[in-house]
């Protein structure tokens, strides 16, 4: 399988132009033969938009939902895109994953919030991460600040996941984050972890860019700089890396991990 990740800077509420550059993206994805492009944490419509999300906000099964579905299917490509879902009257993180037929094949709604931003404009998720089957891999989901939990990571490599897509807004002064702490839950739980952050500025807050995609063995696949990027990454076969195979100790190590 080949992954599209996208690193770049926020459209900040332009949803115009953030739909032209998602179907960009997904055309230049479809062509170099990737089956999903991974797109930052709220790419809709922003992440440090809070003044914007009263008038934004969509459920489900609204109209931004329905264009992602159109440009998916066109593309050929499946999207894995971070938003900003009503539901009721409350507010999530959320981050969807389309299959290139359109089909909505999981949601997820952030469980880690983090600082004050979120904490005052969302709720928490309560369910827990998805996993689910494309082009031979058990996939798993998170948002950002989760990947910073060794238990979420951990439970969905015992529920099958080999890889998982993590969507981010990672602010500068926090590269342990992409350097140290995703290339060691990805070793920890014997999985490819893919860690998709923004760049440049928006609304006063820098970002680190420096995603990456770490394998089973704790070594980056792909990584990007602090500047805009697509990178196209053959994914290799789980089997590829030696002692990837889940070992008692390695179970071991994931069922204390979960208990953290």
């Amino acid at each position: 399988m080949k992954l599209a990740l996208y690193q770049g800077p926020s459209p900040a509420g332009d949803l115009e132009a953030a739909f032209a550059r998602i179907e960009m993206l997904l055309s230049s994805a479809a062509r170099a033969g990737a089956g999903m492009l991974l797109l930052p944490e709220l790419f809709l419509p922003g992440y440090n938009q809070p003044t914007l999300l009263p008038n934004w906000l969509q459920p489900l099964d609204g109209p931004c939902m329905a264009r992602m579905v159109g440009l998916a299917r066109a593309a050929g490509c499946g999207v894995r895109f971070g938003w900003a879902e009503r539901h009721g009257g409350a507010l999530y993180n959320a981050a969807s994953a389309i299959v290139p037929d359109g089909a909505l094949l999981a949601h997820y709604r952030k469980i880690q919030l983090f600082g004050a931003m979120e904490h005052a404009a969302s709720q928490p998720g309560t369910t827990a991460p998805p996993v689910f089957d494309l082009h031979g891999r058990r996939i798993g989901l998170l948002i950002c600040y989760d990947i910073e939990f060794p238990q979420h990571a951990a439970g969905l490599a015992r529920r099958g996941a080999d890889l998982l897509l993590v969507p981010t807004a990672n602010p500068a002064g926090f590269a342990h984050v992409p350097q140290a702490l995703v290339p060691a839950h990805a070793h920890e739980s014997r999985m490819i972890v893919a860690y998709a952050n923004r760049c440049g500025a928006e609304g006063g807050l820098s970002y680190g860019g420096g995603s990456v995609i770490a394998g089973p063995d704790g070594l980056p696949l792909a990584m990007a700089g602090r500047s805009e990027t697509l990178i196209i990454c053959d994914l290799p076969a789980f089997g590829d890396w030696p002692g990837s195979a889940l070992s008692a100790r390695d179970r071991s190590v994931i069922r204390s991990a979960e208990r953290r």
